[in-house]
């Protein structure tokens, strides 16, 4: 019998495949006229997002993107029951042919999945599928070793935590285990609040149970018997899904008050985040999680000693604990024989903006910037130049062209300005403000800030008046020492991570771009062309075909010209919106400086 798989994760399900699912549903149960026994199930997410939805036909290897209602027949009568393929679904890669299977995709045959190793492959809804991929045996296996036993293979495997702080995940544990006061708590870090990072949202939404079954396994290392959940309130889908896995489990018997017949006790509850990104910092989640205003405290004493309800807890992020299982399942050497000598494993990253294959992706540690964004990505979206890869979420830093080669890991962005964070990975092209992107990313933080610690508070404010200053052509040379002086203060008297690093974007921009900065403050220009107030467009009457593709997308009106002849552009009525520059396929759109 064939397999149909549906990818339902967000991305998709925004994209209809939802309706695709029940039309595959309706026409194998006979209405239609088409008789077919097949199996469908509603994965996760498949991470190949933009491409949606997605379809998989087992054991075929046939996958279809792009998939329609409208093809659900089609798919059915050719490939399911003739075995033909339906070639306006197929992937084409760089050469233009079309391929048939995820592993012929130059999206997924670069990957290691490890953490994401049953998303895509297994219904989240049915832990029967879960069971069947091997889930919960690492839990029975756990069951008959001892705490230090267990903590053992974690400390081999080398992991770190997936959160962004790469803090060894065995010596947390172990530091836990060590204590005798209890109550003791586990807890898993899902308050995912970086802007355009979907990772841990991918995991629970399509595989909840492995996070479940590493939050028990940690329970079983340091002798807890409660847990706690926490959830980015916005991932309704997630929320769902872990809700009906830890209903299943419990009635399964992986959880509770009898865990697989062994007499340990795990309770674990969901608790929904409380709407800030600074919640997603350890303390401040803690307070959360307790009912409490979502802010940090200094950490001279540490979760471990003193957590929840000021009780030793451990806090994994969602991917730390996803890959829990498969440690304990095929042992700590084989996730260390992967990745590099000091960054152990594979990492998941959300590779976003402008790169022509955008998605979800896992690779070893030490896949270079270039080979994640060249060699999966597929290079920069119609083929313009690459200027910078933003690494880490809003508190990481801005990579340049110099430094793609870079390996990807815990230490070495950080040794240059930038860090991995949680694995948010955001691609720029010529057309990135650099000064644009570091306001964003500090205006993004200023309202984030809780507002406990002046320096973070006040430094944010600071900052973002400069950088408004700068893109709105009223910067002075000075702002950039300023500018740096305020970061260095901020990373030396901040309270938590979120003051610490929020600096970066605006540092590893004046370091590696500083050129845009100055073109800003001393020449009234935006080089890409970003800020209004310092750019003038124009229409290059060479270039130009009289296409009119730039006047209709113009929403002011200002472009006028016939047709098959040279338009132009009113300055005195744009608002340089950029619409006409983003449409023009002959680059005839150009951009000038402002006088002062």
């Amino acid at each position: 019998m064939k397999t149909i798989r549906i990818c339902c994760g967000t991305g998709c399900l925004a994209n209809g495949s939802a309706k695709v699912a029940e039309e595959f549903e309706r026409l194998t149960a006979g209405d239609g006229g088409i008789f077919v026994e097949c199996d469908i199930k509603r994965t996760g997410c498949n991470g190949f997002c933009e491409n949606g939805p997605l379809v998989t036909i087992l054991p075929d290897e046939i996958s279809y993107y792009h998939v329609k209602v409208s093809d659900v027949k089609d798919i059915l009568e050719k490939t399911v029951l003739h075995g033909e393929l339906v070639e306006k679904l197929l992937y084409r890669n760089d050469k233009g042919e079309y391929v048939r299977s995820q592993n012929e995709n130059p999206f997924y045959a670069p990957q290691m999945k490890i953490a994401l190793r049953n998303i895509g492959k297994i219904s989240p809804a049915h832990i029967e599928d879960y069971i069947a991929s091997g889930g919960y045996e690492a839990l029975k296996k756990a069951l008959g070793m001892t705490p230090e036993e267990i903590i053992d293979e974690i400390d081999a495997s080398g992991l770190r935590g997936r959160g962004g702080a790469g803090f060894p995940t065995g010596r947390k544990w172990r530091t836990a285990l060590g204590y005798d006061n209890f109550p003791k708590y586990v807890a898993c870090n899902g308050d995912e609040g970086d802007p355009g990072a979907f990772m841990d949202r991918s995991i629970l939404e399509g595989d909840p149970h492995s996070v479940i079954e590493g939050l028990a396994i940690c329970a079983l290392a340091i002798g807890s018997e409660q847990g706690y959940l926490y959830i980015r309130d916005e991932y309704n889908l997630a929320v769902k899904n872990i809700r009906k896995a830890l209903e299943d489990a419990e009635a399964a018997g992986f959880i509770g008050d009898n865990i697989c017949g062994s007499g340990r006790k795990l309770h674990l509850e969901v608790v929904r985040g409380g709407g800030a990104f600074v919640c997603g910092e350890s303390t401040a989640l803690m307070q959360s999680v307790e009912g409490k205003v979502g802010e940090p405290r200094a950490k001279y004493i540490r979760s471990v000693q003193r957590g929840l309800w000021n009780q030793p807890t451990v806090l994994n992020n969602v991917e730390t604990l996803a890959n829990v299982p498969y440690i304990i399942s095929h042992g700590g050497a084989a996730f260390a024989s992967v990745g590099t000598e000091k960054s152990k494993g594979t990492k998941v990253f959300a590779l976003v903006g402008k790169v022509k294959r955008t998605g979800l992706v896992e690779v070893p540690m030490g896949t270079t910037l270039r080979e994640l964004i060249f060699d999966i990505g597929g290079g920069i979206k119609g083929d313009r130049p690459f200027k910078a890869v933003q690494t880490g979420g809003p508190s990481g830093g801005c990579i340049p062209e110099s430094m793609l080669d870079l390996p990807v890991d815990f230490d070495t962005l950080k040794a240059y300005g930038a860090m991995m964070g949680s694995g948010g990975m955001i691609v720029m092209d010529d057309r990135s403000c650099m000064v644009d992107v570091a306001r964003y990313y500090v205006n993004f933080l200023c309202g984030e800030s809780c507002g406990k610690c002046t320096p973070c508070r006040e430094g944010l404010k600071q900052m973002l008046e400069i950088l408004t200053d700068i893109c709105e052509g009223r910067g002075k040379m000075e702002d950039l020492d300023l500018l740096e002086a305020l970061g260095e203060t901020m990373i030396d008297c901040s309270l938590c991570a979120l003051g610490k690093s929020a600096p970066n974007p605006v540092l590893t921009t004046l370091k590696y771009f500083r050129d845009e900065y100055e073109a800003h403050i001393l020449e009234h220009r935006c080089p890409a062309g970003v800020c209004k107030a310092l750019t003038t467009f124009r229409i290059d009457p060479e270039k130009c075909r009289g296409c009119t593709s730039c006047a209709r997308a113009c929403p002011a009106g200002a472009i006028s010209g016939s047709v098959k002849q040279p338009h132009s552009i009113d300055s005195s009525v744009c608002i340089a919106c950029g619409s006409c520059r983003e449409t023009c396929r002959f680059d005839a759109v150009f951009t000038e400086g402002r006088q002062a």
